[in-house]
């Protein structure tokens, strides 16, 4: 069967991803860090929430100079979309180009990103570029669905908590940045950059 690396944040959307992937492929959960005080924290994170739902997880280590770049246009921008869709295109370039994760060939690349999603959003030609240059195929399992379907489908699946994104940790390499931002622009500029919004972590499978 072939293996696929999912970029997974421990969120429903990547979860779920993941588990619409598994009768098909072999689904590695892969945690994306920058290796900063954060990184730790985001790779336990991650790791707990795939032995949730049964998958095997990994870490692969993002270029820490592409989050000084991301939080600069976010602070540049006052907003974030720029600088996820910077991290998120790294993040892919990054998996696609190795051999292995967690010990596992990589025949494909695959992410949570939803129909309705304004960043990341990855269009066809950065898609069909990476299948080219890397020999992989990159999956959005997601991509024809929007949030409602999303909400209804992975409540019948997956357990899932919810709250406030400051106060859901993840396994989402926004949590670095979050991180970094506060140490260099401060924690002010990180609230008037960062739109509050619900985050979710995923603490299981529901019995079929």
């Amino acid at each position: 069967m072939p293996t696929v690396a999912t970029l997974y944040s421990a969120g429903k959307d990547s979860a779920l991803a993941a588990v619409l992937l598994d009768p098909f492929y072999d689904v590695t959960c892969c945690s994306c860090t920058f290796g900063l005080d954060a990184g730790s924290t985001v790779a336990e994170t991650a790791r707990e929430a795939s032995d949730a739902v049964g998958f095997p997880a990994a870490t692969v280590e993002l270029d820490e100079s592409v989050a000084h770049d991301a939080i600069d246009r976010m602070v540049d921008d006052g907003y974030p979309r720029e600088g996820i869709q910077l991290v998120h295109e790294h993040a892919l370039e990054t998996v696609a180009s190795r051999a292995e994760v967690g010990g596992r060939a990589v025949d494909a690349v695959a992410d949570g990103t939803r129909r309705d999603d304004r960043a990341p959003a990855i269009d066809r030609p950065f898609a069909r570029s990476l299948e080219d240059r890397h020999g992989i195929e990159y999956l959005r399992p997601l991509a024809g669905y929007g949030r409602s379907a999303i909400d209804e489908l992975a409540g019948r699946v997956l357990r899932v908590e919810t709250g406030p994104s400051q106060a859901i940790p993840t396994g989402d390499y926004e949590t670095e940045l979050r991180a970094l931002m506060a140490a260099e622009y401060g924690a002010d500029t990180v609230a008037e950059v960062f739109p509050e919004h619900v985050q979710s972590r995923v603490v299981g499978r529901r019995e079929a």
